[in-house]
């Protein structure tokens, strides 16, 4: 009650209507020992324009005129001024869960059309009105595909992200019905790709389904239609995980799978330091009860007229927990609304030049950084197709080399170390549309000056 914009009147009557004389009478069921009798050690409360000024102030720390090579699930792409201009309109920016169908038509129907364009782009039948990010959405179709086959083991693709599968794990302790999760991962090959021997070897009569990246953490495009075949011959359901959404403008949809994964925050959604993002989940029309979230169905009133309506809503808040498909509450429809703007500005062929600038890129960055005449590094798996993302192997140790980029205003790849060691001093580097020629050539060159102790080594 101190915080509230109310008067000593009106706390006074607001605490009459409770029953007590004060505040302190209020809070007298804690026990003295727990009570806390001092000032809060907080900075003093500010003014509006003082705090205008401490985040003015803050803001200018922010690392600008820098150019980042990092991707690993977060992409820099750009973003068209059309979609805050339209996010931000009252109808959109103010909307809550769409329960009251009649009132609610606007952002029903972009809904609608956010599926209907998953679904295009993806090759599945179905989506749902979205999820929290990627990494939810993978976990939330590896519960899928166990609701599904009435099986408890799963197969995970080592060359998924590794958040991904943090939490997928982290998920899967509460997933078999004895209170643990048989969760095991799959090697990768020479080529960056899942192993399929090892996949064949793995996949049990017992397996739920397998999940797969494409293109996975590596960069690599992954052959979805061997990995399918081997899943379905024992009965396991195939799951595809997109972390770059970008890629679907030139890279074949995953038609061969069962359910499809998707973090879509590259169409229109900001890196905004990790979040909100906007996960998906499609998959083929036979799974549509089991499908986590909720979906919307276009229909027709007593008149005649096009109307919207929540088709499916097996969450939680709608029916009773015991038959939720989940337990996520939201569906980060602002979001999905952005990227929905994304697609229908870009279009078809939009998105299509838009993945093939991506591709130039990154094979200059790929060509001009893994110059080992040059500038000393190997770009690892090159005999496989790849997106917009590439390892980079080199002789100095990739904290060492990343802290002299910085010198540069030159944000570095990601450092592998902490997920696959094996790989040595790798690094992972993107590059999309907003890449330039320029600094790309700037940061081979300061690879290119590496220290003579680390190059010996």
């Amino acid at each position: 009650m101190r915080y509230l914009p109310k008067s000593d009147a009106e706390r006074a009557a607001m605490l009459r209507e409770i029953g007590v004389s004060t505040i302190d009478d209020l809070f007298a069921i804690i026990p003295e020992e727990y009570r806390l009798k001092r000032d809060l050690n907080v900075p003093r409360q500010m003014g509006e324009s003082e705090i205008i000024e401490y985040f003015k102030a803050a803001a200018a720390k922010n690392a600008n005129g820098y150019a980042s090579f990092l991707g690993a699930g977060a992409y820099r792409h750009y973003r068209p001024v059309i979609i805050d201009s339209l996010v931000q309109r009252g109808e959109f920016l103010t909307s809550y869960t769409p329960y009251q169908a009649e009132i609610t038509q606007g952002t029903l129907q972009a809904i609608f059309e956010f599926q209907t364009m998953i679904c295009e782009l993806t090759g599945m039948d179905i989506a749902n009105a979205s999820m929290y990010d990627g990494s939810t959405g993978a976990a939330e179709a590896v519960m899928m595909a166990v609701r599904v086959t009435g099986r408890d083991n799963v197969l995970v693709a080592r060359t998924a992200h590794p958040e991904y599968r943090e939490v997928m794990h982290t998920y899967a302790q509460f997933w078999e019905r004895d209170g643990g999760h048989d969760a095991k991962e799959v090697a990768y090959g020479q080529d960056g790709r899942v192993d399929l021997a090892a996949l064949e070897q793995a996949v049990t009569e017992e397996t739920a389904c397998v999940l797969v990246q494409s293109p996975n953490f590596f960069g690599v495009i992954e052959d979805i239609p061997a990995i399918a075949e081997i899943a379905h011959k024992k009965g396991a359901l195939l799951i595809v995980s997109i972390a770059e959404a970008v890629s679907l403008g030139i890279v074949r949809p995953p038609a061969e799978a069962d359910i499809v994964s998707m973090e879509a925050q590259s169409f229109g959604v900001a890196l905004s330091y990790g979040g909100p993002y906007c996960g998906v989940i499609a998959a083929k029309e036979k799974y549509l009860r089991q499908m986590p979230g909720r979906l919307v169905g276009e229909t027709k009133d007593t008149e005649g007229r096009r109307g919207f309506v929540l088709t499916l809503s097996t969450r939680e808040q709608h029916i009773r927990r015991e038959k939720a498909t989940s337990n996520i509450c939201t569906n980060q429809a602002l979001v999905a609304l952005m990227v929905t703007i994304f697609m229908t500005v870009y279009g078809k062929q939009g998105i299509r030049e838009l993945a093939l600038q991506n591709l130039a890129k990154a094979k200059y960055a790929a060509d001009t950084l893994g110059d080992s005449s040059r500038v000393g590094g190997k770009v690892l798996f090159t005999e496989t197709p790849r997106f917009h993302e590439f390892v980079l192997q080199t002789d100095e140790d990739p904290e060492q080399l990343n802290a002299r980029l910085i010198e540069k205003k030159i944000i570095g790849g990601l450092d592998l170390r902490k997920w696959y060691p094996e790989l040595g001093n790798a690094t992972l580097w993107c590059a999309t549309e907003l890449t330039t020629k320029e600094q790309i050539d700037a940061a081979a060159t300061v690879l290119a000056q590496a220290p003579v102790a680390a190059a010996s080594r």
